[in-house]
């Protein structure tokens, strides 16, 4: 999907671009760049799409993203209330490796590096309990300039690279390009769904959102996502349900399937149980173990 081609500003003095983002919320809508990005969310809370998969994001976890990856950090509904006086923090690194550094690349010793992004094009989020050496290791590329810079960088590829195993952040091959009006509208459609979970959303309800009668949009949905809406629409609400199960402050299994949208208790934990691959319970077991 072509959704919004970025080009990152790249000083004529940097390869290395260090941007420190400090927002209500994050960039909503969905885009693609050349550069790899790696993203270290150090404040907020929300859902990350990268192509057509969602993974929940919190404060300390880190995200590498591929080249020309199609991806949107979408805050909490909770950022987007009226005078919500909360805000998000990211430390994000954006490098081209077949730009200037190309020549870098391409040296012998360089070469399992060079390896490790040909094998992980479609990204994947740093194990949690590497977090804390991998962001160290950010923030002193964030803190220096010229050779320190760079030294620190190739020491972030080497830890990085050496880390596994790997789950990534989508499977397959990239989907076709699509046109930016095309990918506009997918965000639309995406931004409606993640605000609106809670609520008893119809198909007619997305349909009109992008301007469509229900059978054309099911067809176009599924052509661009690989989802049906209903699957695309359970997804979100589990994601925000395993958000809400492993809370500071829990709540119990049925308030959080009332709460995610689920009129059921038992359609939640069938639903749960198909995309988790374990029951509400068996889920919170594992994670706080």
């Amino acid at each position: 999907m072509k959704v919004l081609q970025f080009t990152i500003p790249v000083p004529h003095d940097h390869t290395i671009i260090v941007q420190q983002d400090i927002m209500p919320y994050f960039y909503p809508h969905l885009h693609r760049h050349e550069e790899i990005q790696i993203t270290w969310v150090q404040q907020g809370e929300g859902t990350l799409i990268a192509d057509n998969n969602m993974h929940t994001f919190k404060s300390n976890d880190i995200f590498w993203l591929g080249a020309n990856q199609p991806h949107m950090f979408k805050s909490d509904p909770s950022y987007f209330l009226p005078k919500s006086e909360l805000e998000i923090q990211a430390l994000v690194l954006f490098f081209n490796p077949h730009g200037p550094l190309a020549a870098l690349f391409n040296l012998p010793e360089m070469l399992n590096v060079k390896r490790f992004l040909q094998q992980n094009p479609n990204g994947f989020k740093i194990p949690a309990e590497k977090a804390e050496e991998i962001s160290t290791k950010m923030m002193l590329i964030h803190e220096h300039i010229g050779i320190e810079q760079m030294i620190h960088f190739m020491d972030l590829l080497r830890l990085i690279s050496s880390i596994e195993p790997l789950d990534a952040l989508s499977e397959g091959s990239r989907p076709k390009l699509y046109s930016e009006n095309e990918g506009l509208r997918m965000s639309n459609i995406y931004n409606f769904i993640i605000q609106e979970f809670e609520k008893p959303i119809t198909l007619e309800d997305a349909a009109n959102k992008a301007h469509m009668t229900p059978h054309a949009f099911c067809r176009y949905f599924k052509k661009h996502t690989g989802h049906t809406f209903l699957s695309f629409l359970n997804e979100v609400r589990i994601n925000e349900a395993c958000k809400k199960l492993t809370n500071e402050s829990p709540i119990g299994i049925a308030q959080v399937a009332y709460s995610c949208g689920f009129n059921s208790i038992t359609n939640f934990n069938r639903i749960f149980k198909r995309i988790k691959g374990k029951s509400p319970s068996e889920y919170l077991e594992e994670f706080f173990k």
